[in-house]
């Protein structure tokens, strides 16, 4: 009996060892926020790329070997400044005899004026008939003719010779050259690129009704509360937003993506922007509550609705996911996807996923334990 009683003890204490957490002590509230609208005027995000507003491919414009390569990418140039040559022995060579034959016609037409006076003096004492004078009168307009017409081949013979030194166009940055020293240039291959860093630009394809919208309310507010921004993620924080110094919306839509291209100037000089570098414009867009547009980029651009807010530390990141932990009816975290807009003031703008007055979980790693 004894053994027995025992026996059930001990299954009593392991029994109440494994029961479930229920016995334990309830765990401590989740910190929540709830998302709010922003308070500044309505902005939607496009992405862009920056472009160069003067950009040159040069090209050879004569066959020949390249024998001098003075730049390399990156290198800044003046305008007018020596780039490559190609070989030119050729070309000297022809202009060398271009020059001997103008010699050879200017002493010809010497010869044929000098002729032509002594026959006027003859003529003008009656020792020769005005044949011979009208013969030596030609011949000195065709020998003048053929000096004229040597000399102009020549000049384009030099002009020719002067191909083969490829000069810089304007002022810039060499950003690609396709060609080594010792290749053959041939006429319209191209034989480096080069581009103005003072004169560059973000381009956006925008819905074209955003695109209008857009414009009317940067023109209407005086204070630049809801100017037109540029945004370039690369740079540094206190870099990546720059006020455009114009905006232009070109005058053609696309068919069959019913956008229009939105080009924003940038400042002159504006540091490390190179062509090619991926940029957002903000727009702004005017409110209206009632018409409940989420995502002016995505949907129908008739206005846009207020976008919501959360603190930063509330986002979750995982590899390419970009999400938030939500309370559901239950009161249970669920982890859903959001896409982010501008951060400011330790708060970051949710553009889709998120629904006002959800509430969303602070602290993402006490959810994740849940």
């Amino acid at each position: 009996m004894y053994r027995v009683r025992s026996s059930l003890s001990i299954a009593l204490v392991a029994l109440l060892a494994s029961a479930p957490a229920a016995a334990e002590a309830p765990r401590s509230p989740l910190a929540t926020v709830s998302a709010q609208p922003t308070s500044g005027p309505a902005m939607a995000a496009f992405d862009g790329v920056v472009e160069a507003v003067r950009q040159a491919v040069i090209a050879a414009q004569v066959a020949g070997a390249v024998v001098q390569l003075d730049v390399k990418a990156g290198d800044r140039v003046e305008a007018g400044q020596l780039l490559l040559r190609i070989d030119a022995r050729a070309a000297e060579q022809t202009a060398a005899a271009s020059d001997a034959q103008v010699r050879a016609a200017r002493a010809a037409l010497d010869l044929a004026a000098k002729d032509f006076a002594r026959q006027q003096q003859l003529y003008r004492s009656n020792y020769i008939s005005q044949a011979a004078l009208e013969r030596a009168e030609s011949a000195w307009k065709s020998a003048q003719a053929q000096a004229n017409a040597t000399l102009a081949q020549a000049e384009a013979l030099r002009t020719h010779q002067g191909y083969h030194l490829v000069r810089a166009p304007f002022a810039g940055v060499v950003s690609e050259v396709p060609v080594s020293l010792g290749d053959m240039a041939m006429p319209g291959r191209p034989l480096l690129t080069l581009y103005d860093p003072t004169a560059l630009r973000v381009t956006a394809a925008v819905p074209q009704s955003v695109a209008l919208l857009a414009m009317a309310a940067a023109g209407e507010a005086s204070d630049g509360s809801t100017a037109i921004r540029i945004e370039l993620p690369g740079l540094p924080a206190g870099q990546a937003r720059i006020t455009p110094a114009g905006v232009a919306l070109l005058p053609t839509i696309d068919p069959g993506t019913h956008t229009v291209q939105l080009r924003a100037d940038l400042p002159a000089e504006p540091g490390a922007v190179v062509p090619g570098m991926f940029a957002r414009l903000w727009l702004p867009l005017p409110r209206q509550e009632s018409r409940g547009i989420r995502e002016p980029g995505a949907g129908h651009p008739g206005a846009a609705a207020a976008i919501l807010t959360v603190p930063v530390e509330a986002i979750v990141r995982r590899a390419e996911l970009t999400a938030l932990y939500v309370l559901d009816s239950g009161g249970r975290p669920v982890l859903r996807q959001v896409r982010l807009g501008r951060t400011r003031d330790g708060r970051v703008e949710v553009l889709s996923g998120l629904l006002p007055d959800e509430i969303v979980v602070a602290d993402p790693q006490s959810a994740a334990r849940r």
